[in-house]
């Protein structure tokens, strides 16, 4: 019988069982592999681990007599082969099982990003005198974004990453406008082809907020030349009704010279390896987001890879001499760095959240695994913006929540327009770390949408009501709807009062669909936290389980804190709290290895 944590669902024995027919046997070290590796892409990781995952096999009932043994038995295997044989599970050096498809992915992905590593010519004097105009001097301190500019301008390639309120977009528009002075675009008309992206419609929206709103301060000839249009990364592939693949290829690459992916984090190992395999060779990627925030739902951590999170680098002696020369600032040297060291650049000043103030505080804390500083931080009444209170019963749960839902919620049910129903909308949301389960998802959007009822604010009856905020959880190209896009049913003034869904359309204005044509969606009065990457509200409230569960990580709490702009308050245990501080995402990849050459 297996154990409980070392879970093996009809999936992953039934693959397993497919494995063991394509080698001719019944071996119980390939079943054992297959069935862990199947579990464990399930779960987010890319490979299997041997050397790790021994206990796994042990405690879901296989006989495995030890990591050698195990890789000596898969390597004799015929559905068994090494890197670059076209066998259905690959094994590598160090130990590693994949998938064939994954492991493909993760070697492109990194061929492509350390093809990368050169740096890309420039015009020195010209760019000095950028950074001197673009970044005000700041004596006695490094100016990050200034490094990050430095970086991204002499590089093919280089990850921004910061936590909110770090200035990443803010940056990009500077780093934008010293590509166009060095391509001598600015004042002649653009040769410069520029293309923004993001992995989610919602993610899409917002980086086209932020990057009109960082051109409000730009040179009128750097406004001219900047796109307006934000792809989602599947519009901008070419998305092939049906297919996996897409139009842009490494047969038929992205005719852009520049591009810039906002909210890598969500970006999923197979989705970033397409997208590097259908660029130019001298096309510049500049990749943006929050390490430490909650990885892909799929497999992969691959922003957290590429970042080498929970490590700390400097970089090269010749970097080190072009910041001091070109840009005034002094980085740390690291002797050996790989080619990697001098694109990553992390953004360290927060201009959103003072260090006096409790959600940077506790976000800081949060990020360095000091459950108990983040719990005294939470309990430390001159922080007036964290809070965390006592997780009652769930059947008291409805009436703990009752004035915080009306609250959190009444105003925008009060409004008279749809973008004044939105910027209400968007200033509370709860969320939560399960789907399931009495302080889950389901039965919190449930839960709200009866107090609502009972306040006479909506009137939940039929397929859709007055008032219901949904979240789309399937793209829909037609309609431009995507995974993740939140609007809400609305009566509709032009059409008689009509029911229609509002969508914001990302241009200031509002586009509305008829209830009946949207793509599947599911209410968003509550929503996970992982539904809630690239989203920011006033006010968050963090419900947590009464019990543990996997997901509860630091990386959940994290990402959850800084969702919220002003205040967070968390309904939790303390016992569940420092447990989820306690443990990190941990997804087995080789690509951290491959990058950092560890």
């Amino acid at each position: 019988m297996t154990p409980e944590g070392i879970q093996l669902n009809d999936i992953d024995r039934q693959f397993a069982a497919f494995i063991c027919r394509l080698a001719g046997s019944r071996d119980q070290h390939v079943e054992a592999a297959a069935a862990l590796l199947s579990r464990g892409v399930t779960a987010g990781d890319v490979c299997l681990d041997l050397d790790t995952a021994l206990e796994e096999g042990h405690a879901a009932g296989f006989r495995l007599e030890s990591t050698a043994t195990w890789c000596e038995r898969l390597k004799a295997s015929p559905a068994v082969g090494a890197p670059g044989e076209f066998k259905p599970l690959i094994l590598d050096a160090t130990g590693r099982l994949y998938l064939q498809r994954y492991w493909r992915y993760e070697n492109e992905l990194a061929e492509a990003i350390l093809n990368r590593g050169e740096p890309a010519p420039f015009d020195r004097e010209q760019l000095r005198q950028g950074l001197a105009r673009l970044f005000p001097p700041t004596p006695g301190e490094t100016d990050w974004q200034r490094i990050a500019a430095l970086a991204a301008v002499t590089r093919r390639f280089c990850v921004i990453s910061g936590g909110p309120g770090t200035g990443k977009t803010t940056t990009v528009v500077k780093v934008l406008s010293l590509l166009l002075e060095q391509a001598g675009a600015i004042g002649a008309g653009s040769a410069l082809r520029i293309a923004l992206a993001a992995p989610t419609g919602k993610a899409a929206a917002r980086l086209k907020e932020s990057i009109s709103g960082g051109l409000d301060k730009a040179d009128p000839g750097v406004r001219e030349l900047i796109p307006e249009e934000v792809f989602t990364l599947h519009r901008l592939l070419g998305y092939l009704k049906g297919s996996s693949g897409f139009r842009h290829n490494s047969d038929n690459p992205l005719p852009y010279d520049v591009i810039i992916v906002d909210e890598a984090s969500m970006v999923s190992l197979p989705l970033m390896a397409k997208l590097v395999c259908a660029l130019r060779q001298d096309t510049r990627l500049i990749l943006l987001g929050d390490r430490d925030q909650l990885a892909s739902v799929e497999a992969g951590a691959v922003l957290g890879d590429m970042c080498d999170t929970g490590g700390a680098h400097g970089f090269s002696a010749e970097f080190a001499e072009l910041a001091a020369d070109v840009a005034g600032d002094a980085v740390e040297v690291q002797p050996g760095i790989g080619p990697l060291g001098d694109a990553v650049v992390l953004l360290r000043k927060s201009y959103r959240f003072l260090s006096s103030g409790g959600i940077g505080k506790v976000a800081t804390l949060v990020n360095a695994g000091d459950a108990q500083g983040t719990l005294a931080a939470c309990l430390d009444p001159a922080l007036a913006d964290v809070a965390l209170a006592s997780l009652p019963p769930a059947a008291g749960l409805a009436e703990a929540l009752a004035k915080r839902i009306t609250d959190g919620y009444g105003a925008y049910l009060r409004t008279e327009t749809p973008e004044e129903a939105f910027a209400e909308f968007s200033r509370f949301r709860i969320l939560c770390a399960m789907r399931s389960g009495p302080y889950g998802v389901e039965a919190l959007n449930l839960l709200v949408r009866q107090r609502l009822a009972q306040a006479g604010l909506i009137n939940p009856h039929g397929r859709c009501y007055a008032g219901e905020p949904v979240i789309i959880t399937r793209n829909d190209y037609n309609l431009g709807l995507f995974n993740g896009d939140v609007g809400l049913i609305l009566p509709d003034a032009e059409n008689g009062g009509e029911l229609r869904a509002f969508f914001p359309s990302g241009s200031g204005g509002m586009r509305k669909v008829l209830p009946l044509r949207l793509p599947e969606y599911e209410c968003a009065f509550a929503m996970t936290v992982h539904k809630s990457q690239g989203s920011e509200f006033e006010k968050v409230l963090l419900v947590l389980p009464d019990r543990d569960n996997p997901v509860l990580t630091r990386e959940l709490v994290y990402t959850a804190i800084t969702r919220a702009k002003k205040s967070v308050e968390m309904l939790c245990t303390t016992e569940l709290f420092e447990t989820a501080i306690g443990r990190r995402v941990e997804r087995r990849s080789g690509l951290r290895e491959r990058l950092w050459r560890r």
